[in-house]
């Protein structure tokens, strides 16, 4: 994962912003874009203890997803 701003960089502040998580609060927001005015794409804003466990948290929602989906 780069650590430079993404192509929805400016979204994924607009979203932090709108759930209240400032720099320097902890928690964060990862924007994944499908189709979007820019292509597909994906901007990242976190603390660094959430950035660590983004690979947990994204493979908690991969198992939630199949569960819905029968595929588990």
């Amino acid at each position: 994962m780069t650590f430079a701003p993404g192509k929805y960089d400016e979204v994924c502040t607009l979203v932090r912003n709108a759930v209240g998580i400032s720099d320097g609060t902890g928690g964060g927001v990862m924007l994944i874009v499908l189709g979007g005015n820019k292509g597909n794409g994906f901007s990242c804003q976190a603390d660094p203890l959430v950035t660590l466990l983004l690979p947990e948290i994204l493979d908690d929602v991969v198992k939630q997803m199949r569960k819905v989906d029968g595929m588990a």
